[in-house]
Parts: structure tokens; C-alpha cells; sequence
């Protein structure tokens, strides 16, 4: 049981929170850094001088000092952001060396990709050399036509794709350090450009790199020499043979898993794999949270102290060990909490003072965000500071004043004189289970049944801690779920209720048959047989909740009120939760509102009403279109999608359509259309209807059945009726009028021309309307300019390809307004120039989502207006 505290003894926790809503005071209103530091000065000095005669404001202009601190800390860190040459766009020559080692991935038989992270030296073009210091991803590709049993941990290894488990020839593995040169073109990292599009390049800075670059093997210069330090090529040499002795004790699929809850590294994890884990709310298993750092350093004290070590020797060893730890995962902010409040609380301890959990917390998250003001603004330091608020501040107390007492009254049961030491009810509860085992051994005369009550009843107030625990932890984090996530986490009680107890077995016993396995192999195999029983124990609790239905709710963006009201419920939780027993009662209600409110007040959608609205959502090189009528029914055309050749575990439809939706406030559609069974169109639609249960699919006559088989199955799981449509279709729906003018049955598609099998719709509200071409050809276009196709608005065909938009089409179309769906840098080269011209030449407006992001079109009956976002 952890110390109780009461509010008052929490000056690092408070300074901590002061700081941190300083670092929000500087996100949003800008001064000059000399301005906060003479106000920190000024705030100092007063405090300093009412601290005997006034500490109460002493202590409150304490607090403010830190709020300005904050401030400071983050306008100084964004005061001169770096600005580095990166070779504007074309193909330069790249002298750098490694500094973060990857794995070979499989991408297609004997062919292999290769990501690492590089720190550029220099930079040259033909006009131009500068010495640049900068962070580049690099994807490495090559070729191999072989596979061979990994035998030792030599420089040519590897993996098979997501497996470690084979030698690739004719592939070699870059090593921390290593000097490379290679030619290539250095791209910045690009945002989705819609609202709510999760901040890439935002999350790639914060890993130091600007930029990202492709590289075949064999354009790849080693040069003589090494860079880098020390300690670092030593924590990548550890983590890689850690790795190696992973994948030596258990099978392919096991040692994925193993690495990641393990040691952090997710290299092996399939996509479907981590979906699960967040379906059931236990996505902290497969990252390394603090609560495996917690059970570690728990499990490496205990040894220390068994061998023999004393206090002040066995805390030293056990915070170096998880330091040493907390380096080796590369987990960031939820590790490095973690392993400084260990640290705190050790120091605490050993200097007989008491351990304050939420000092601990408040000690760690100011060194943290002294060292990286920005930390404070990513999921994860939010996510894994506000765990330990919830347990701390929330869980504990509520367990010192519930249960605690009694499984402190089950000790010592035979010790009459601990009676007096205890509450009557406690003392009365010890009375009444003496009895009870008096009556027990009457009848059956052995001393294995008294224990076998005792620990019956220890196990079952363990059970109950644990459900209480679990709770509030779900009740808690149910903001940042649904803020960052989208998720309700519904079934996160079982599934924790299960998968944590199992955890606390697992991870001694892999950290034991790893750390055994350098030394015998054979020892190595009873601890890993345990932890392999447990892992399966975890990975089963998992998968099974994860499948039930109930784990598959979403939740769009939550309003503002909603979030405030949830981030003062989890507060005044926190603050009375120690009080009078109708107060507390009181918080945790207000907990639970907070959660209930989250879960079913969604917010306002962002829809206009009496207009028709089309919205092309930039999803890349591909297609996704909004459609609502002026009644608010809501159509997706296309949910966009990767070509299976990038061998990308991106899903379009989860991370770049529903997100938008989400942010929008849209947690149903009406109906999805398919145009065409094209990965780029169709590949996201599958979690559009997990997530947005449309009630129907339309689809065009003319789709092989075979190629949308999947998602026939997923539709017809979630009860979505399909209908499929045919040109020269006219009908009503909701107040907008809709005409099929293709495909037609009777021109069949020509061979080779599968594009121009694509669904294409005139939507039309009184005298406006919008013309969706899809990817249609020239050919279907010479047919559906027959079909009376003028329009306000021009879904360009095919991405702004030279095989459509002839001036004959525009002609008869007569546009306005044009969009063009098209992905940035793609290697097509869409849009076409000349497409562009003919465009400009018919006096068309033309928008395209890979420089203007999300464009909407309002068509209000006689007039139409234009959205675009602002860019962050």
C-alpha cells in the first residue's frame, strides 16, 4: 500500500502544475523572454520577503513564479528555431552517420527495407556545400534472392518481415556510428492537411528529424572512421543483443510481442496486433509504461535485498539498473517518469523521510519538462503523468479508507495484542475471522485449510483492489482516450483485470531468462517457459476483449465544455478525496459524470444546413469525398488508400478519413459509395464502416466481386445494406437529386481500362451542382458529355492524369470550380501540366488537396463558396 499524503505536503506536484500551465501560457500568448524573466525576479523577491510574515501568499507567489518560469522555458526553446539547408527540393549529396540502428523488413520476396536515423555532416549540390547538422529518416533498399538460419550476431542479419529470424545475403545492417554517403533528395515531413490530421512532422521534430529520404543499398557509401559517443553505440550494441537473445530463447511470434513489452521495440508488431491492444484499453502493455518500470524496479530491489545487499547498496544498484533500463527502451517521457520518481522515492526513503508519491511525480515531470518544455504538449507525457494522478491521488486514497485497513487486519492473525493498535471494526473483523477459522478447523483438522481461507481472503480483497484500480484508471483516462484516440474504453476493466496480474509475472521471468540466457541457455529456459505462459495468458485476455463488439465504440472529438468539465471532475476528484466521506463520495460521482458525459454528449456536427457540401478530404495520391445535402444526409465517396506495393501498415480510413470525421463531429454516416475496386479508393473504406456504421453501400454494376469480397464480408458484419447503380439511375436523396451517368452496361469497359469502371455521380441541389468523376478515362468521358454533365463544381478525374479532362469534356462540363485529389511529391507526377493548362485555359478555379488540404464546396441553390483550412 502506498503512503497516504494529504494535499498540503505536495509542494513539487503543486510547483510542477504551476509550470506546466505556465508552459500553456506561453504556447498562447507571446512575450518577450526578458518580460518574464524580470517578472520571475520581481515575484522571487516578494516571496522571499513575505515568507515568515505572510506564507500563505508567499507560498501563492511561490506558485507564480513557476507559472512564469514555464512561460519562459517554452518561448525561449521556440524563440530561434533552427533552419537548415536541405538542398530545396532536389537531389543532393549527403555525408552523415548513424545515430539510431533499425531492422530489415521484407517487403516483397527478396526485396528489403532498411529504416534508420542519420545526422548529416554535410550537404552538397553542385552549387552549393554547407556543413549541416540534422536528423534524417532513412529508408536503405535492397535486393536479396536468399535466406539462411541466423547463426551469431554478425554485421550481415536478420529478419524476416515483422520476424527477426533469418540472414539476408548481400544486405548489410548499418551500426551506430558508421559514416555514410549517399545521393538522394531530402523531403521535409508533410502533414494531412485536414483539421484534426495528427501532427506528423510535429512528432518526427520532437525525434530531431527534418527530413526523410530514400536510398537503394548500393548508392551507399561507407566511409572510414566512426562518430558519435560512447554511451550511446553502447546502449544500441545492448539493445541489439538483447534483441538476438530474445529471438534465440522464443518463437517468431512470441519474441515479437516480447520485444515490445519488453524493451519497447515494436519493429515486429503487426498493425492489427496494436489495434487490439487499443481496442481493449491495454495499449500501455505494448509501450513500455511506466507500470512495467514500476514492476521491475519492484522485482530488482527485492533481489538485491535476497542476495544480501543493504539499503543504501541495494537502492543505488536498482536506480542505476533503471536508468540504465529507461535508456535502453527509447520510450521517452512514461519511461524517464518513471525511473526519476523511483528514484526520488528511494532518496526519500533512505533519508527517513516520507515517500510522497505525488512529490515523486511532481520531481520527475519538473526535470523533465525543464529538459524539453515541449514534452508537455505530446500524448504521452499527458497520458502517463495523469496515470499516476489517478492512482496516487485518486486510487490510493480510496483504497486507505476501504480496504486497506483490512488487509492490514488480516496480519499477524495469531497476535492478539495488534488488536488494541486497531480501529474497532478492524479489530472486531480479526475477532470474526478467528472464529470463522476456529469453525473451519473443528471440522476439518489440518492447518492447509486456515491458510486456505486466509489466502482466499487476501486474494479477494487483491481482486477487489485491482477492479477498483482498474476503475478509476478507466473513468480517468477516458479525456485523453477519446481526445487522442477516439476510443471509449469500455471494456479496459476486464481486460487490465486480467492482463495485469499476468504482467507481474511476465516480466521478471523475461528479464530472468534473458539476462540468464548470456550466460547458459539451458537456465534460461525455465524462466522463459514461464514467461512465454504468461505472455500467452496476456495476448489471449487481449484478443478476446478485444473482439467483443462493444470495444469497437468511437467517439468523435469531444467539445471543449466536455473536456473542461471532465479535467475539473479528475481535480476536484483529486482534492476531496480524502475529506469527509459524503465529499468523497461526491468526487468520485463526479468522476464517473465526467466519464458517462464524455462517452454520450457529443458535440455539435460542423455542418451548414440548406446547402449541398462537398468537401475533397486530402488523403495523399487518392480519393475521399464528403458529401452532405442541405437536410444533413452524409455520403463518403471513396475512402482513399495505400497502393499494396509501399508495403505500409498505414490505414488511410483509420488515421487520415476518420479523424477528419471525428473532428467534425460525425460519428455516423448515411451511406459510403465505392467508385471503383482501386486500393487508393477502397482500402480505407473498411474502417469507415467500423467506426461510422453507415447504413448503406452503394457500389457500381460493373465491380468484379471477387476484388471487393473483404469488403462485402465487413459490410454485411455491421448490417449495411449494398445496392449497386448503373447510368441513366436519377433519384432523390434527402433534398439533394442524384444522376448515375456511369458505368454503363451497354458499353462494356475496354480491356486494360479498369478505371473506367468508376461510379460516377451528378449531385445537384436547385441550380448547383457537383460533378464526381472518379477516375474515370477519356473514353467514358466522350459518353457521359452526352449526358447533359454541367456542372458547378469538377471532381477532376484520375488525380489530374493526361488520360482524362480533355477540353471537349470541359467544354460540356462547364466547370467553375475544380478539385484535384492528388497525394504531394507522388512519383506519377499528378497533376499533369497540361491538365493544368486546359484547366486555366477554360477559365476554371482549380483547388488541390496536396497544397490546399481539405477544400470544401458550399452550393447553396444559386451561388457557391470555398473553404480551405489554415495550415499549421
Amino acid at each position: 500500500m502506498l503512503p497516504e499524503e494529504t494535499p498540503a505536503r505536495q509542494p513539487l506536484f503543486w510547483a510542477a502544475l504551476a509550470f506546466a500551465g505556465g508552459l500553456w501560457i506561453g504556447k498562447v500568448l507571446w512575450r518577450p523572454p526578458l518580460l518574464w524573466v524580470l517578472a520571475v525576479a520581481v515575484l522571487a523577491a516578494a516571496a522571499l520577503y513575505l515568507v515568515n510574515r505572510r506564507p500563505v501568499l508567499a507560498r501563492t507567489l511561490a506558485l507564480s513564479c513557476c507559472v512564469l518560469a514555464g512561460a519562459f522555458a517554452l518561448q525561449v526553446q521556440r524563440s530561434n528555431p533552427a533552419v537548415v539547408w536541405l538542398g530545396d527540393g532536389h537531389e543532393v549529396l549527403v555525408t552523415a552517420h548513424v545515430i539510431e540502428e533499425g531492422n530489415l523488413e521484407e517487403e516483397s520476396p527478396g526485396s528489403w527495407r532498411q529504416r534508420i536515423k542519420v545526422e548529416t555532416e554535410r550537404i552538397s549540390s553542385p552549387a552549393r556545400t554547407e556543413n549541416v547538422r540534422a536528423g534524417i529518416g532513412l529508408s536503405i533498399y535492397s535486393k536479396s534472392s536468399a535466406r539462411y538460419d541466423l547463426g551469431t550476431d554478425t554485421e550481415i542479419a536478420e529478419q524476416a518481415p515483422r520476424k527477426f529470424a533469418a540472414e539476408v545475403p548481400h544486405t548489410k545492417l548499418f551500426r551506430y556510428g558508421e559514416r555514410l554517403r549517399f545521393t538522394a533528395k531530402l523531403n521535409p515531413p508533410r502533414n494531412f492537411r485536414n483539421p484534426g490530421a495528427f501532427d506528423y512532422a510535429g512528432y518526427l521534430r520532437e525525434q530531431g528529424i527534418v527530413a526523410t529520404a530514400s536510398v537503394k543499398l548500393a548508392n551507399v557509401e561507407v566511409l572510414p572512421g566512426r562518430a558519435g559517443n560512447s554511451f550511446d553505440r553502447a546502449v544500441a550494441q545492448a539493445h541489439r543483443s538483447i534483441l538476438i537473445h530474445v529471438h534465440k530463447l522464443w518463437q517468431p511470434q512470441d519474441a515479437a510481442l516480447i520485444d515490445a513489452l519488453l524493451i519497447g521495440e515494436k519493429a515486429f508488431i503487426e498493425r492489427p496486433v496494436r489495434i487490439d491492444f487499443q481496442r481493449s484499453g491495454t495499449y500501455h502493455l505494448l509501450v513500455v509504461s511506466g507500470m512495467s518500470v514500476a514492476i521491475l524496479a519492484g522485482f530488482v530491489l527485492w533481489t538485491l535485498r535476497r542476495i544480501g545487499l543493504g539499503d543504501v547498496s541495494a537502492s543505488v544498484c536498482s536506480v542505476f539498473t533503471i536508468f540504465a533500463y529507461a535508456a535502453l527502451t527509447k520510450q521517452g517521457a512514461p519511461v524517464w517518469r518513471a525511473a526519476l520518481m523511483f528514484a526520488v522515492y528511494l532518496v526519500t526513503r533512505l533519508l527517513y523521510r516520507k515517500g510522497a508519491v505525488m512529490n515523486a511525480l511532481g520531481a520527475a515531470a519538473l526535470i523533465l519538462l525543464v529538459a524539453n518544455p515541449s514534452a508537455l504538449f505530446g500524448a504521452s507525457f499527458q497520458m502517463s503523468c495523469l496515470c499516476v494522478v489517478l492512482l496516487a491521488g485518486i486510487a490510493v486514497p480510496i483504497l486507505a479508507r476501504s480496504t486497506g485497513p483490512y488487509s492490514r487486519g488480516l496480519r499477524s492473525l495469531d497476535a492478539l495484542a495488534y488488536d488494541r493498535s486497531l480501529p474497532p471494526r478492524i479489530a472486531q473483523f480479526r475477532i470474526d475471522v478467528r472464529m470463522i477459522l476456529r469453525r473451519i478447523q473443528a471440522l476439518v483438522p489440518t492447518k492447509a485449510a486456515s491458510a486456505i481461507l486466509t489466502m482466499g481472503l487476501r486474494y479477494s480483497l487483491g481482486a477487489f483492489n485491482l477492479i477498483l484500480l482498474s476503475a478509476v484508471m478507466q473513468f480517468g483516462m477516458a479525456l485523453p482516450m477519446a481526445a487522442y484516440f477516439h476510443r471509449a474504453t469500455s471494456v479496459g476493466i476486464p481486460a487490465n483485470l486480467l492482463s495485469v496480474p499476468l504482467l507481474e509475472v511476465f516480466m521478471p521471468a523475461a528479464t530472468v531468462a534473458v539476462g540468464l540466457s548470456y550466460l547458459w541457455n539451458l537456465a534460461a529456459q525455465a524462466p522463459a517457459a514461464g514467461a512465454r505462459v504468461a505472455l500467452h495468458g496476456i495476448a489471449g485476455a487481449v484478443f478476446w476483449v478485444s473482439k467483443w463488439q462493444i470495444a469497437d465504440v468511437r467517439l468523435p472529438t469531444p467539445s471543449v465544455f466536455v473536456m473542461l468539465f471532465a479535467a475539473c471532475a479528475i481535480f476536484a476528484c483529486m482534492l476531496v478525496i480524502r475529506r469527509r466521506v459524503v465529499l468523497a463520495i461526491s468526487g468520485c460521482a463526479l468522476l464517473i459524470a465526467s466519464t458517462v458525459a464524455i462517452w454520450t454528449i457529443h458535440p455539435p456536427q460542423q455542418i451548414r444546413p440548406g446547402v449541398l457540401e462537398l468537401t475533397a478530404i486530402d488523403v495523399g495520391e487518392g480519393d475521399s469525398l464528403l458529401v452532405v445535402t442541405p437536410d444533413g444526409h452524409k455520403l463518403l465517396l471513396d475512402g482513399g488508400g495505400l497502393p499494396s506495393w509501399l508495403h505500409s501498415q498505414m490505414d488511410i480510413g483509420e488515421d487520415v478519413v476518420s479523424p477528419y470525421l471525428w473532428e467534425r463531429g460525425i460519428s455516423r454516416l448515411d451511406a459510403i459509395v465505392l467508385t471503383h475496386a482501386h486500393a487508393d479508393h477502397m482500402a480505407g473504406l473498411l474502417s469507415i464502416i467500423r467506426n461510422f456504421r453507415p447504413r448503406e453501400l452503394w457500389l457500381p454494376s460493373n465491380v468484379p466481386l471477387e476484388e471487393i469480397k473483404r469488403l462485402l464480408q465487413v459490410a454485411n458484419a455491421y448490417g449495411v445494406q449494398t445496392s449497386f447503380h448503373n447510368a441513366r439511375e436519377v433519384f432523390s436523396y434527402g433534398e439533394a437529386l442524384i444522376r448515375v451517368l456511369a458505368p454503363d452496361p451497354a458499353f462494356p469497359v475496354r480491356s486494360g481500362r479498369r478505371n473506367d469502371e468508376s461510379l460516377i455521380l451528378k449531385i445537384s441541389y436547385r441550380k448547383t451542382s457537383v460533378l464526381l468523376e472518379a477516375d474515370l478515362e477519356k473514353g467514358t468521358e466522350k459518353l457521359i458529355s452526352r449526358e447533359q454533365p454541367q456542372a458547378d463544381v469538377l471532381k477532376v478525374a484520375h488525380h489530374g492524369s493526361a488520360s482524362a479532362t480533355s477540353d471537349d469534356f470541359l467544354d460540356a462540363a462547364k466547370p467553375r470550380y475544380a478539385v484535384i485529389s492528388v497525394g504531394s511529391r507522388n512519383v506519377y507526377r499528378h497533376p499533369r501540366m497540361e491538365v493544368l493548362q486546359r484547366l486555366q485555359s477554360h477559365n476554371v478555379r482549380t483547388y488541390r488537396t496536396d497544397l490546399n488540404g481539405a477544400t470544401s464546396f458550399y452550393l447553396d441553390g444559386e451561388n457557391v463558396s470555398v473553404q480551405v483550412p489554415r495550415h499549421r
